[in-house]
């Protein structure tokens, strides 16, 4: 029997939420790193059932060339992904660092005992300065004597420790500078006055772009993660509905901050608390830079975002991204900051999935962009975000089979998608006495890009046995199966 490779999965500053992408560096090579151990098949025990994961190859596979577990992670390190020749093999392997611009952003704890002194010192001084700001009603435009309540994405300033949260935000988009930080706090303040935003969330604006930007379960850290689909703009009806002239795009500004400002106040403004969004940006068929009323419409909203909505990106990822991106990235990339910088990830057409898959469980990615999530609706009503989905790489020319042993009768439901497909599914079950009948539930069947993405089916048990979902694997690229399953109790 062959290795299983086998991992189970647990069930804008705003400024980056719009912004056109990638980096005009190369993409980083992504390099798998197998495990050199003796294989063995994969057991899960279940109260109903048992779990058996085995794998065996459809004919003899070509001898590779053995790589180390250190040399593999060197050449990750790596940005071309290229075959290494004899002279490159005789040479010491250097180990090459990530580009500065692409080191992860990882967010910093909102608890004030975990600040730095000095930090702790310029918090001080931005509250002493808002306060006498409030007592000199600087924020406010009433003529009442008495100090008035200011309050910001629902959260009342210096009424709890929710506001050093706030603050905080202020003093990192500055870098705890405390009076250019006070100063971008009073102009979001008033700018929040003057453009209504208490009355903008509670206002109805159609739903027209719902399928423009959503929101859709959350990441691996528990960030509500936020879709931006660019494609969807290549309905003409729909662009010129949108951009067509400044009043329709005043209307598109002003329904993008309303889905801002609705999505941040369902955010945990306590220390400790999820206080911001795991952005992804679509760019599949995205209209080009060409597009004037698009660029008008952006370089307007991004205005507003980076100045008003200070960290609220724990993470920018961009997938399906053209590489005609580039030379727009390169432009306005000198006008970003390195922290802005460093919470972009980029992904092209072949990494979507993959990419997406180190940050969000499968079940909880959408089923478009290569996991198992639905929007909730009766076209999947046995599973739903809270189940979780076992990942397994189908290696080159092998067969996988999945063993669902079953130990009571039950109704055993199923689904299971492989990216990319170019495989051959079937099931089939299989019952403990010599005297059953093996059932064919699914023949095999050849499945190409152009299927489902995702199979469905169940089989009633009624006589202990054992369900057999088997993927073959002729292509010489690794795929990567996905599946989740469920007993149902049934009555005679």
């Amino acid at each position: 029997m062959a290795e299983t490779e086998h991992t189970h999965q647990p069930p804008l500053t705003a400024e980056e939420d719009i912004l056109p992408p990638p980096s005009p560096e190369p993409l980083l090579a992504s390099v798998e790193v197998e495990s050199v151990v003796e294989a063995v098949d994969v057991e899960e025990h279940h109260s109903v059932v048992t779990v058996v994961e085995k794998e065996c190859p459809l004919t003899e596979p070509a001898q590779e060339p053995t790589t180390t577990l250190v040399e593999a992670q060197q050449v990750a390190l790596t940005l071309p992904e290229k075959e290494l020749t004899e002279s490159d093999k005789s040479k010491p392997v250097e180990e090459k660092k990530i580009p500065q611009s692409l080191i992860s952003f990882k967010e910093e704890s909102n608890k004030v005992s975990d600040l730095s002194d000095s930090e702790v010192k310029a918090l001080e001084e931005l509250k002493f300065l808002v306060q006498e700001a409030i007592k000199d009603q600087t924020f406010t435009t009433g003529t009442t004597d008495l100090p008035q309540e200011v309050s910001i994405w629902g959260v009342p300033l210096l009424k709890d420790d929710r506001s050093d949260v706030i603050l905080l935000k202020f003093l990192r988009a500055r870098d705890f500078k405390v009076k250019e930080s006070f100063a971008m706090l009073k102009n979001t303040i008033l700018w929040r006055k003057e453009f209504n935003i208490e009355e903008l969330v509670d206002e109805n604006l159609g739903d027209d772009l719902e399928k423009v930007v959503f929101m859709d379960g959350h990441d691996k850290e528990g960030h509500p993660v936020c879709y931006n689909v660019y494609g969807e703009f290549q309905n003409k009806e729909l662009y010129n509905k949108t951009f067509g002239d400044e009043e329709k795009r005043n209307k598109f500004l002003r329904w993008r901050i309303q889905f801002l400002e609705r999505s941040i106040r369902k955010l945990d403004f306590s220390p400790g608390g999820i206080n911001t969004i795991f952005q992804v940006s679509d760019l599949k068929n995205s209209p080009g830079p060409g597009k004037r009323e698009l660029r008008i419409a952006t370089r307007q909203a991004l205005q507003l975002l980076q100045d008003n909505y200070p960290e609220f990106v724990a993470k920018q990822v961009f997938i399906n991204v053209p590489w005609w991106y580039l030379a727009f990235y390169t432009m306005i990339s000198p006008f970003m900051t390195q922290r802005t910088k460093s919470k972009f990830v980029f992904a092209g057409p072949s990494k979507t999935a993959e990419t997406l898959y180190k940050y969000v469980t499968p079940e909880q990615v959408p089923v478009q962009y290569g996991g198992l999530s639905v929007d909730y609706c009766e076209c999947n009503p046995e599973f739903t975000s809270n189940d979780p989905v076992t990942e397994i790489i189908v290696k080159p020319a092998t067969k996988q089979t999945v063993e669902i042993i079953v130990n009571e009768k039950c109704i055993i439901v199923w689904e299971l998608r492989v990216l990319g497909w170019e495989v051959t599914y079937s099931a089939e079950y299989v019952p403990n006495t010599d005297s059953g009948y093996t059932v064919n539930i699914q023949k095999p069947r050849k499945m190409t890009t152009a299927d489902e993405p995702v199979v469905s089916s169940s089989f009633k048990i009624v006589e202990l046995g054992k369900i057999l979902l088997t993927i073959d694997n002729p292509t010489s690229k690794k795929k990567k199966l996905l599946y989740r399953f469920k007993d149902k109790p049934y009555s005679d």
